[in-house]
């Protein structure tokens, strides 16, 4: 088992990608802290990782609360000891130009998707430290590295987030703490679908993301997941700062 005996908190893990990645560290032997905003959805993450045989929890939190991030490391380490691989995977994809994105909505997009990764890092660093090292994983998005249209507030917070992670990186190094972000393309998500039927023509929108791919088709949340494994294991002992893409060739 890749994760065997490490212990590893995942944001986000409601749903989606979250939800895969919990399922997967669960199954390669690490213990789980499911962490989302909704009972609900965490809940049936916790569920469908132990019905797979994986141990874990579920902890309500806020990604981009400091009191909630604080309190979230807190009990992880009250009931595991330790805290070994910290996902950072929380995140929203809003629409919209800088006309079209309200000031509220700016703000929201930045905490949710780039001060929750600050504030993981800020709460989870010193407990690495105290354990001799840790892998820190974090999504990002191939908008962070390339223009995409109607997405001003996603794409610079996800931009911001590699920024961070390559400054991490640097500063704690010889900590044997290692980050690093995973820039996915379009991946089928309960997310995705929501933002597909908001346009009102479901149909037509899904054709025109697939459309936009050079594989034709959609990534899945199984493969973000399983590079997100490779990053927290010590498969990847050797890379820290760096920042990969998995987006069937949308960045080409």
């Amino acid at each position: 088992m890749r994760l065997r005996d490490k212990v590893a908190v995942i944001t986000g893990a409601g749903a989606g990608i979250g939800r895969a990645a919990s399922i997967l560290f669960a199954r390669e032997g690490a213990k789980v802290v499911c962490a989302d905003l909704s009972p609900e959805t965490g809940g049936e993450t916790l569920q469908q990782l132990q019905a797979a045989g994986g141990e874990g929890c579920f902890l309500a939190a806020d990604a981009a609360d400091p009191a909630g991030v604080r309190q979230l490391v807190a009990e992880t380490v009250q009931r595991y000891g330790r805290l070994d691989v910290f996902y950072a995977n929380a995140g929203v994809v809003p629409n919209g130009t800088v006309l079209e994105c309200s000031d509220e909505e700016w703000d929201r997009t930045m905490a949710i998707n780039a001060r929750s990764v600050y504030l993981a890092c800020k709460h989870v660093v010193p407990i690495m430290q105290a354990n001799g090292g840790g892998s820190i994983v974090c999504t990002a998005s191939v908008a962070g590295l390339v223009g995409v249209k109607n997405r001003a507030a996603y794409s610079a917070s996800k931009m911001a987030v590699i920024g961070l992670v390559r400054s991490v990186a640097l500063d704690f190094v010889q900590d044997k703490i290692r980050i690093n972000a995973i820039c996915p393309g379009t991946v089928d998500t309960p997310s995705l679908h929501a933002r597909l039927r908001a346009t009102g023509d479901y149909e037509q929108a899904l054709g025109q993301f697939i459309a936009r791919q050079p594989m034709g088709r959609l990534g899945q949340a199984d493969e973000i997941a399983a590079l997100a494994l490779y990053l927290a294991s010590d498969e990847s002992a050797y890379m820290t700062g760096t920042y990969l893409t998995i987006d069937g060739g949308l960045s080409l």
